[in-house]
């Protein structure tokens, strides 16, 4: 399947939610401002599914640039796709009514189902170089400096839960000096996880594991060097050395969907785009998987895909 006819799938696929949320929406009379005052009801010329598609359609594909994007594609070779696309302009200014249909969109019909193994691992979403933080104003006030094992920088922390077939289960914003083991996060993070969660060293605490246990998970991570070693199956062993699966994942997000880059002009824009690189991610035809099958003797047979 091409993007052409993979972007014509994802907008059926988004239009159908689309229709289905404001079919609620009028049911229940809910106001959208959460006031009585009476306001202009104008119909836009590009409706939500289309702005949703056209996001999810940039993280999908080898651009580096939105505007570049959506000038030369969307309203050059898209154009049969989209004949009543808006100036770049406002295009910008209508993606962000968008931000609740699009955040339901990815949560109910994008993020996979718990097998009983489940990945978790944070990333670094940086918003600036470390030389321009007394400069950055975007993020003033919401940013932080935080510490990975890269080293410091300035921005927040991408927080994900992803099981054997690569598909995302979860995930959690959080700002950049704010701890991976931060029960807060974890605890809606993990709310429909069940089974075993294998993890790194960042999330080795024992305060961590008994609250996970106690909801009918089981924590693994590696130990310190300093740490006495425990008993563990084989199975368990070889799962925790294939914790790669997520930061194979990590990777595509940052460097293909382009979740993290230093050139936002808003909040808004931030979280925005985001969601389009968390979406697309769960639209790739083939996703970073382990193939787990059970042999005659009980045995795990595991193939890295």
């Amino acid at each position: 399947m091409n993007l052409k006819d993979q972007i014509t799938n994802i907008f059926v696929q988004i239009d159908d939610f689309c229709k289905e949320f404001d079919a609620q929406i009028k049911k229940l009379k809910l106001n959208a401002l959460g006031d009585n005052k009476r306001r202009r009801n104008r119909n836009s010329k590009m409706s939500d599914s289309e702005i949703i598609t056209i996001m999810i359609g940039f993280h999908l594909g080898a651009h580096k640039t939105f505007k570049h994007y959506y000038k030369e594609i969307v309203c050059g070779y898209w154009k049969d796709l989209f004949p009543n696309s808006l100036s770049y302009n406002r295009f910008i200014e209508l993606q962000q009514r968008c931000f609740v249909v699009f955040a339901l969109f990815l949560k109910e019909k994008c993020l996979g189902k718990c097998t009983g193994i489940s990945f978790m691992d944070s990333t670094t979403l940086k918003v600036c170089r470390n030389q321009r933080i007394h400069n950055h104003k975007v993020f003033k006030g919401l940013a932080e400096r935080g510490k990975s094992s890269l080293g410091w920088f300035y921005g927040f922390k991408l927080h994900l839960v992803c099981n054997e077939k690569g598909e995302l289960l979860s995930f959690y914003v959080t700002k950049g000096n704010v701890d991976d083991r931060n029960p807060t996060h974890i605890k809606k993070m993990t709310k429909q996880l069940f089974g075993k969660l294998f993890a790194d060293k960042g999330y080795l605490s024992k305060a961590l594991w008994e609250m996970l246990f106690a909801d009918g998970i089981q924590l693994f991570t590696k130990l310190r060097k300093n740490m006495k070693n425990h008993i563990m199956t084989m199975e368990d062993k070889i799962l925790l050395r294939k914790r790669a699966i997520i930061e194979t994942i990590n990777d595509e997000l940052k460097n293909h969907c382009q979740v993290e880059h230093t050139r936002h002009r808003s909040v808004s824009n931030f979280i925005m785009n985001i969601l389009g690189g968390l979406t697309a991610y769960c639209f790739f035809p083939k996703k970073p998987s382990l193939n787990l099958k059970k042999v005659n003797d009980g045995q795990l047979f595991l193939n890295f895909a």
